[in-house]
Protein backbone atom coordinates (compact mmCIF):
# COMPACT_ATOMS: atom_id res chain seq x y z
CA UNK A 1 0.00 0.00 0.00
CA UNK A 2 1.65 3.10 -1.37
CA UNK A 3 0.55 6.67 0.08
CA UNK A 4 -1.40 7.44 -3.19
CA UNK A 5 -3.50 4.68 -2.43
CA UNK A 6 -4.66 6.54 0.75
CA UNK A 7 -7.26 9.38 -0.24
CA UNK A 8 -7.07 12.56 1.27
CA UNK A 9 -10.90 11.54 2.96
CA UNK A 10 -9.15 8.44 4.80
CA UNK A 11 -6.36 10.82 5.89
CA UNK A 12 -8.50 13.25 7.76
CA UNK A 13 -10.34 10.19 9.00
CA UNK A 14 -7.29 8.88 10.38
CA UNK A 15 -6.21 12.19 11.56
CA UNK A 16 -9.39 12.97 13.29
CA UNK A 17 -9.27 9.84 14.90
CA UNK A 18 -6.08 10.85 16.44
CA UNK A 19 -7.45 14.05 18.21
CA UNK A 20 -10.96 12.29 19.13
CA UNK A 21 -8.76 10.32 21.13
CA UNK A 22 -5.86 11.98 21.93
CA UNK A 23 -6.74 15.84 21.50
CA UNK A 24 -3.45 15.98 19.28
CA UNK A 25 -4.01 17.90 16.01
CA UNK A 26 -2.71 16.15 13.12
CA UNK A 27 -2.34 17.80 9.40
CA UNK A 28 -0.85 16.50 5.69
CA UNK A 29 2.84 17.23 7.06
CA UNK A 30 2.19 14.84 9.59
CA UNK A 31 0.96 12.04 7.08
CA UNK A 32 4.27 10.39 6.60
CA UNK A 33 4.80 9.73 10.62
CA UNK A 34 1.64 8.74 11.17
CA UNK A 35 1.76 6.14 8.05
CA UNK A 36 4.55 4.55 9.75
CA UNK A 37 3.46 3.55 12.85
CA UNK A 38 0.31 2.17 11.71
CA UNK A 39 1.13 0.31 8.57
CA UNK A 40 2.82 -2.31 10.87
CA UNK A 41 -0.04 -2.72 12.72
CA UNK A 42 -2.46 -3.36 9.67
CA UNK A 43 0.42 -6.03 8.51
CA UNK A 44 -0.14 -7.85 12.11
CA UNK A 45 -4.53 -7.56 12.02
CA UNK A 46 -3.82 -8.45 7.98
CA UNK A 47 -6.11 -5.85 7.36
CA UNK A 48 -5.64 -5.04 3.57
CA UNK A 49 -6.08 -0.94 3.91
CA UNK A 50 -6.82 2.54 6.47
CA UNK A 51 -10.60 2.14 5.51
CA UNK A 52 -11.12 -0.98 7.14
CA UNK A 53 -8.54 -0.08 10.42
CA UNK A 54 -11.00 2.79 10.99
CA UNK A 55 -13.88 0.15 11.11
CA UNK A 56 -12.18 -1.81 13.80
CA UNK A 57 -11.35 1.14 15.50
CA UNK A 58 -15.06 2.17 15.47
CA UNK A 59 -16.10 -1.51 16.44
CA UNK A 60 -13.75 -2.72 19.14
CA UNK A 61 -12.72 -0.81 22.13
CA UNK A 62 -9.61 -2.82 22.77
CA UNK A 63 -7.74 -1.54 19.87
CA UNK A 64 -8.56 2.51 20.81
CA UNK A 65 -6.05 1.20 23.32
CA UNK A 66 -3.35 -0.09 21.02
CA UNK A 67 -3.92 2.68 18.27
CA UNK A 68 -3.56 5.47 21.00
CA UNK A 69 0.12 3.52 22.15
CA UNK A 70 0.74 3.92 18.91
CA UNK A 71 0.15 7.60 17.37
CA UNK A 72 1.75 9.11 20.87
CA UNK A 73 5.21 10.46 21.29
CA UNK A 74 6.96 8.62 23.96
CA UNK A 75 10.70 9.99 24.33
CA UNK A 76 12.17 11.39 27.05
CA UNK A 77 15.66 11.71 29.02
CA UNK A 78 16.88 12.04 32.93
CA UNK A 79 17.33 15.55 33.80
CA UNK A 80 16.05 16.98 30.83
CA UNK A 81 17.23 20.67 30.22
CA UNK A 82 19.22 21.10 33.39
CA UNK A 83 18.58 24.52 34.34
CA UNK A 84 15.26 23.28 35.47
CA UNK A 85 16.83 21.07 37.63
CA UNK A 86 18.87 23.13 38.94
CA UNK A 87 15.90 25.70 39.82
CA UNK A 88 14.06 22.85 41.46
CA UNK A 89 17.03 21.52 43.87
CA UNK A 90 18.19 25.31 44.42
CA UNK A 91 15.14 27.43 44.31
CA UNK A 92 11.86 25.24 44.71
CA UNK A 93 12.37 22.49 47.03
CA UNK A 94 14.09 24.66 49.67
CA UNK A 95 11.45 27.69 49.74
CA UNK A 96 8.38 25.18 49.53
CA UNK A 97 9.59 22.73 52.69
CA UNK A 98 10.34 26.16 54.15
CA UNK A 99 6.71 27.36 53.65
CA UNK A 100 5.16 24.14 54.42
CA UNK A 101 7.58 22.04 56.65
CA UNK A 102 4.71 19.20 57.61
CA UNK A 103 3.32 18.84 54.55
CA UNK A 104 4.14 16.24 51.59
CA UNK A 105 5.06 17.68 48.63
CA UNK A 106 3.09 16.73 45.70
CA UNK A 107 4.22 16.29 42.23
CA UNK A 108 2.54 15.32 39.47
CA UNK A 109 4.42 14.89 35.81
CA UNK A 110 1.56 15.05 33.48
CA UNK A 111 3.25 13.82 30.51
CA UNK A 112 5.14 10.72 31.74
CA UNK A 113 5.75 8.90 28.81
CA UNK A 114 8.76 6.47 29.91
CA UNK A 115 8.95 8.15 32.64
CA UNK A 116 12.47 9.42 33.42
CA UNK A 117 10.95 12.61 34.24
CA UNK A 118 9.24 11.05 37.36
CA UNK A 119 12.41 9.07 38.69
CA UNK A 120 14.23 12.37 38.14
CA UNK A 121 11.95 14.12 40.37
CA UNK A 122 12.23 11.21 42.74
CA UNK A 123 16.34 11.65 42.63
CA UNK A 124 15.84 14.90 43.32
CA UNK A 125 13.85 14.57 46.40
CA UNK A 126 15.69 12.06 48.12
CA UNK A 127 18.89 13.73 47.64
CA UNK A 128 16.88 16.88 49.27
CA UNK A 129 15.27 14.06 52.03
CA UNK A 130 19.04 13.13 53.04
CA UNK A 131 19.74 16.71 53.51
CA UNK A 132 15.77 17.70 55.65
CA UNK A 133 14.84 13.96 57.08
CA UNK A 134 11.44 15.28 57.83
CA UNK A 135 10.84 15.99 53.70
CA UNK A 136 8.17 13.77 52.40
CA UNK A 137 7.07 13.86 49.16
CA UNK A 138 4.99 11.61 46.10
CA UNK A 139 4.79 11.50 42.64
CA UNK A 140 2.00 11.15 40.63
CA UNK A 141 2.94 10.12 36.50
CA UNK A 142 0.24 10.05 34.19
CA UNK A 143 -0.05 9.49 30.16
CA UNK A 144 -2.29 8.82 27.72
CA UNK A 145 -0.56 5.74 26.56
CA UNK A 146 -1.14 2.18 29.21
CA UNK A 147 1.63 0.66 27.23
CA UNK A 148 4.00 3.00 28.04
CA UNK A 149 3.43 3.58 31.77
CA UNK A 150 3.58 -0.75 32.07
CA UNK A 151 7.12 -0.07 31.38
CA UNK A 152 7.48 2.94 32.55
CA UNK A 153 6.70 1.18 36.22
CA UNK A 154 9.69 -1.56 35.85
CA UNK A 155 11.84 1.59 36.05
CA UNK A 156 13.68 -0.88 33.57
CA UNK A 157 15.88 1.64 30.91
CA UNK A 158 18.35 0.66 28.03
CA UNK A 159 19.91 2.43 25.08
CA UNK A 160 20.51 6.49 25.34
CA UNK A 161 18.10 6.95 28.71
CA UNK A 162 20.37 4.69 30.27
CA UNK A 163 23.93 5.89 28.54
CA UNK A 164 22.88 9.37 29.32
CA UNK A 165 22.05 9.27 33.16
CA UNK A 166 25.98 6.88 33.20
CA UNK A 167 27.28 10.23 31.39
CA UNK A 168 25.61 12.70 33.54
CA UNK A 169 24.72 11.71 36.85
CA UNK A 170 27.03 8.63 37.66
CA UNK A 171 26.80 8.88 41.30
CA UNK A 172 23.00 8.89 41.16
CA UNK A 173 23.11 6.16 38.57
CA UNK A 174 25.00 3.92 41.21
CA UNK A 175 22.86 5.08 44.59
CA UNK A 176 19.40 4.55 42.95
CA UNK A 177 19.59 1.80 39.95
CA UNK A 178 21.29 -1.14 39.48
CA UNK A 179 23.01 -2.57 36.39
CA UNK A 180 21.62 -5.71 34.48
CA UNK A 181 24.30 -8.24 34.49
CA UNK A 182 25.28 -7.62 30.83
CA UNK A 183 25.96 -4.41 31.65
CA UNK A 184 23.23 -2.59 28.97
CA UNK A 185 20.49 -2.05 31.44
CA UNK A 186 19.40 -0.13 34.58
CA UNK A 187 16.40 -0.60 36.96
CA UNK A 188 15.15 2.41 39.33
CA UNK A 189 15.58 0.66 43.40
CA UNK A 190 12.48 -0.49 45.11
CA UNK A 191 12.73 2.59 47.47
CA UNK A 192 12.37 5.12 44.97
CA UNK A 193 10.00 3.12 42.41
CA UNK A 194 7.94 3.24 45.67
CA UNK A 195 7.69 6.93 45.65
CA UNK A 196 5.83 6.88 42.02
CA UNK A 197 2.38 5.92 40.89
CA UNK A 198 1.57 5.68 37.68
CA UNK A 199 -1.71 6.16 36.25
CA UNK A 200 -3.20 6.60 32.86
CA UNK A 201 -5.11 10.04 31.80
CA UNK A 202 -5.56 12.10 28.89
CA UNK A 203 -4.88 15.74 29.69
CA UNK A 204 -7.83 16.59 27.23
CA UNK A 205 -9.90 15.54 29.82
CA UNK A 206 -10.68 16.65 33.25
CA UNK A 207 -8.51 15.04 36.27
CA UNK A 208 -9.91 12.70 38.78
CA UNK A 209 -8.59 12.71 42.18
CA UNK A 210 -5.67 14.74 40.83
CA UNK A 211 -5.07 17.02 43.50
CA UNK A 212 -4.14 19.92 45.17
CA UNK A 213 -0.52 19.15 43.67
CA UNK A 214 2.37 21.14 44.35
CA UNK A 215 4.39 21.17 41.00
CA UNK A 216 3.66 19.73 37.90
CA UNK A 217 5.05 19.03 35.29
CA UNK A 218 4.15 19.62 31.73
CA UNK A 219 6.71 19.74 29.43
CA UNK A 220 6.83 19.26 25.66
CA UNK A 221 3.35 18.23 25.25
CA UNK A 222 1.24 21.81 24.95
CA UNK A 223 3.00 21.87 20.98
CA UNK A 224 0.65 19.13 20.12
CA UNK A 225 -2.11 20.71 20.81
CA UNK A 226 -4.41 22.96 18.87
CA UNK A 227 -4.78 26.64 20.42
CA UNK A 228 -8.27 25.27 21.98
CA UNK A 229 -6.66 22.39 22.99
CA UNK A 230 -3.74 23.85 24.72
CA UNK A 231 -6.56 26.36 26.73
CA UNK A 232 -8.40 22.89 27.86
CA UNK A 233 -5.22 21.19 29.05
CA UNK A 234 -4.15 24.50 31.06
CA UNK A 235 -7.50 24.72 32.57
CA UNK A 236 -7.76 21.48 33.85
CA UNK A 237 -4.29 20.92 35.00
CA UNK A 238 -4.91 24.41 36.78
CA UNK A 239 -7.56 23.19 38.69
CA UNK A 240 -5.48 20.44 39.91
CA UNK A 241 -2.83 22.57 41.45
CA UNK A 242 -2.49 24.16 44.88
CA UNK A 243 -2.96 27.87 44.88
CA UNK A 244 0.79 28.56 44.95
CA UNK A 245 1.42 25.56 42.77
CA UNK A 246 3.76 25.73 40.23
CA UNK A 247 3.94 24.79 36.48
CA UNK A 248 6.97 23.87 34.54
CA UNK A 249 6.31 23.85 30.65
CA UNK A 250 8.74 22.53 28.21
CA UNK A 251 11.50 24.25 26.08
CA UNK A 252 9.82 25.37 23.11
CA UNK A 253 6.60 26.16 25.36
CA UNK A 254 4.91 29.58 26.72
CA UNK A 255 1.90 30.51 28.35
CA UNK A 256 2.09 34.12 27.66
CA UNK A 257 -0.34 34.28 24.89
CA UNK A 258 -2.91 32.04 27.07
CA UNK A 259 -5.64 33.19 29.52
CA UNK A 260 -4.61 30.35 32.28
CA UNK A 261 -4.54 31.58 35.72
CA UNK A 262 -0.32 31.12 35.38
CA UNK A 263 2.27 33.90 36.38
CA UNK A 264 5.56 34.07 34.91
CA UNK A 265 8.05 33.49 37.17
CA UNK A 266 11.24 32.80 34.81
CA UNK A 267 11.46 31.07 31.26
CA UNK A 268 9.68 27.69 31.44
CA UNK A 269 8.22 28.30 35.05
CA UNK A 270 4.90 29.17 36.06
CA UNK A 271 3.33 30.11 39.35
CA UNK A 272 -0.56 29.68 39.37
CA UNK A 273 -2.00 33.19 39.86
CA UNK A 274 -5.21 34.38 41.30
CA UNK A 275 -6.57 35.35 38.02
CA UNK A 276 -8.71 32.26 36.47
CA UNK A 277 -9.74 31.08 33.02
CA UNK A 278 -13.18 33.31 32.79
CA UNK A 279 -15.96 31.23 30.53
CA UNK A 280 -18.55 32.52 28.55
Amino acid sequence: MSDSEVDPLTRRALFEQVRRHTGIVMNERKWPMLDGRLRRRLQALALPGYREYLGLLEATPSEVRDFVDLVTTNETSFFRTPRIWQYLAEEFLPRWHHAHPHLPLRVWSAAASSGEEAYSVAMLCEEFRARHPGFRYRILATDISDGILRSAATGHYRGRSAAGLRQAHPALLDKYFSTDEDGTGIRANSALRAQVTFRQHNLYKPPRDVGPVDLTLLRNVLIYFDTAGQQAVLENVRRAMAPDGVLIVGESESLSRFHAGFVFEQPLIYRQGTAHVQHT
